[in-house]
């Protein structure tokens, strides 16, 4: 005897039905079901291949060029990097208008890596903490009209729930919102209040992708920060770090300290390591911070924009990733630092899209610890 269909007993199934439904509307993809959740840890063992991109600030273009550039993704946008291990420094957000769209690709591309044997890692900037803080000033039009168009599609999932007498009512997306802002345009008003509703801490967005994200992680001998990171950091704990940023999204804790994620010398916004004159870089410190870590032979950072292209300082232990590849940066040509640790030889190189480098020496080799990081780029076709 067939069970009677009624929302009794298919309140599961409607408001899985109706999230898969409200992801294509925004994003135009559907996401492969979800593999065993990994587990949040701050430190992985080298993988064979490990690719670090910087900054993608809402450019889905340039962010899937980079990826090609490193052949983590094919020609329909699926992963093909097989066991490789991917490192995203953060910034997703701001300056452009396909933030959430970024945000659901790096999702998908985490599902269908892990079936590979593969590792998609994301990190949090400063960029991913002012957007928490309700801190929008580099927001950009664009940007406000794709939460706009996120929210209009979440409110329609939420009301097709409520029809359900069997499922949980949603809570109103918009609760404690004011409806107007001071010092914001009328016309920007819903776009405000979309975003804040989606990135607050136990905001829908905020706790399905941010609260996912790392602050600091080790991947092999390579530590990976937005920013930088100090002795005061090592010493309070690296896995305290990441813990108390996620408990902070998804609104365990009310606050996660400012020496951590706000001020200059804090991980996401510090630039003792990044700046781009070789001399500002404080080798010595960094020395310092990296004998405190286990096995960690160099660091790698986005925030400071790099026009010379990747590079590195202090014998190669800092090594700056962010090319303001964004169009709402610098419009920079993509590259990525890949690093192959096979048989025990470490190989560095980066991988260019520009067309300068395609005819030099294709091995693009950097010795570790002797001289810099120049650009001996690999132009890749993409």
């Amino acid at each position: 005897m067939e069970a009677e269909m009624n929302c009794n007993n298919l309140p599961n199934f409607l408001s899985s039905f109706v999230d898969t439904f409200v992801d294509f509307c925004v994003a135009g993809i559907f996401l492969p079901d979800p593999p065993s959740p990994p587990l949040f840890q701050t430190s992985f063992p080298s993988p064979d291949r490990l690719i670090a991109i910087g900054d993608l600030h809402g450019d889905l273009l340039k962010s899937k060029q980079a990826l090609r550039l490193a052949g983590l993704i094919d020609s329909n946008d699926r992963w093909s990097g097989g066991s490789s291990t991917l490192v995203q420094v953060g910034d997703v957000l701001d300056r452009g208008g396909q933030e959430i769209k970024i945000l659901y690709f790096l999702e998908k591309l985490k599902r269908e890596a892990v079936k590979s044997g593969g590792n998609v890692i994301t990190m949090n900037g400063n960029h991913e903490i002012m957007n928490v803080d309700g801190d929008f000033r580099f927001v950009t039009p664009s940007g406000l009209d794709e939460f706009t168009n996120w929210a209009d599609w979440f409110c329609i999932g939420n009301n097709i729930k409520r029809l359900c007498d069997g499922s949980e009512k949603p809570r109103d997306l918009y609760d404690g919102i004011p409806s107007s802002f001071p010092r914001v345009k009328q016309e920007y008003a819903k776009g405000f209040r979309s975003r804040i509703a989606a990135l607050r801490p136990q905001g829908p967005i905020a706790t399905r992708f941010l609260s996912k994200n790392l602050t600091v992680v080790v991947v092999g001998e390579s530590v990976f920060v937005h920013g930088g990171v100090l002795p005061n950091h090592v010493v309070y704990g690296l896995e305290r770090i990441n813990e108390e940023v996620r408990d902070w999204i998804i609104g365990l804790k009310d606050k996660v300290a400012s020496s951590l994620v706000r001020g200059r010398n804090s991980l996401v916004w510090m630039r003792k390591f990044s700046n781009e004159v070789a001399k500002d870089c404080d080798c010595s410190m960094l020395e310092h911070v990296l004998s405190t870590i286990p096995g960690a032979r160099r660091m790698i950072m986005g925030h400071t924009i790099q026009e010379g292209g990747i590079n590195g300082v202090c014998g190669n232990t800092a090594i700056r990733i962010d090319v303001g590849m964004s169009e709402g940066c610098i419009n920079g040509l993509p590259e990525v630092l890949e690093i192959n640790e096979k048989s025990g030889a470490v190989k560095i190189r980066i991988l260019t899209a520009n067309p300068v480098y395609q005819n030099k020496n294709d091995s693009g080799e950097i010795k570790e610890g002797i001289g810099l990081l120049i650009p001996q780029q690999v132009q890749v076709e993409a």
